[in-house]
């Protein structure tokens, strides 16, 4: 981890959504970052705008990808950005799914993982996937269930429809909120795709990002089918602003998401401020 922007050159740019894009970076000098593990973050530095916390959505050799949604100025200029550009990246931060430290607190091999992801909040549970179905004998069952307001709005769209359509270890399902008369598929808030995930509550690890009011939905849900709370992984990520715990944005209760998080149990998330069970 540095304090100073290494810098990192833009190798390919992908249109997510209308405003969303995913950006390929590699180092732009002979050394990267140190090692990123799924569900850390990085701060993305957009020369002469400013930076933010984002995490990583894929993690490839020493090529890292981004996946950055327009809602602000520097996430506007990160999206506009185009292959051949520099940003400057500092990390990684923070912790991370840590499903090898799980494994030791009950996602031992053959024990299920289920992943629930709410729009934009795919991104940083992607390497879960990708990591868990290079791996697929390390776990039982595998269950991804995603969560959009419009089919327009889902990222990685192809690679959803493929995981949706090949028959194999993983059970994708996705639902939206408001259907265009041409959508085919479910219909709802993503906590009603429970219904249709095989998983033993008493033997399964959840990784959960979205929302907030979608992350206490989904913890609330999980609980009353008997999950432990220490075995629902949460990403408040969206708290987090500068990543060194000093400007006191990402501060819940005693917490600094930044420092702390922003993965956290459930056990120890349902406690601070902001997410505090309805």
């Amino acid at each position: 981890m540095t304090g100073v922007p290494v810098p990192y050159r833009v190798t390919r740019v992908r249109e997510e959504t209308a405003d969303t894009v995913s950006l390929t970076l590699a180092p732009a000098g002979p050394a990267g970052l140190a090692r990123f593990w799924p569900g850390q973050f990085a701060m993305v530095y957009a020369f002469g705008v400013g930076e933010i916390p984002v995490s990583v959505s894929r993690i490839h050799r020493h090529q890292l990808v981004h996946t950055v949604r327009s809602v602000g100025a520097v996430s506007a200029a990160l999206c506009a950005l185009r292959p051949g550009d520099r940003v400057g990246l500092r990390g990684p931060f923070g912790t991370g799914w840590e499903l090898v430290r799980a494994a030791g607190q009950g996602l031992a091999a053959g024990q299920d993982l289920l992943v629930v992801a709410g729009g934009i909040g795919l991104a940083p549970l992607r390497p879960v996937v990708l990591a868990a179905l290079a791996e697929p004998r390390r776990y039982g069952r595998l269950n991804l269930l995603v969560g959009a307001r419009t089919a327009d709005d889902l990222v990685y769209a192809d690679q959803i429809r493929a995981w949706s359509t090949v028959h194999g270890p993983l059970h994708c399902a996705v639902t939206v909120d408001r259907p265009t008369p041409a959508w085919r598929g479910h219909v709802g808030v993503v906590t009603t795709l429970l219904n249709s995930a095989a998983f033993d509550p008493r033997h399964t690890t959840a990784c959960v990002c979205g929302p907030e009011v979608m992350i206490r939905a989904t913890a609330r849900d999980l609980l009353h089918r008997g999950l432990p709370a220490h075995r629902i992984r949460v990403s408040l990520e969206r708290n987090v602003r500068c990543a060194t715990g000093h400007c006191g944005h990402c501060q819940l209760g005693g917490v600094l998401l930044c420092r702390d998080g922003p993965v956290v149990g459930w056990d120890r998330a349902c406690s601070l401020t902001s997410v505090r069970e309805l």
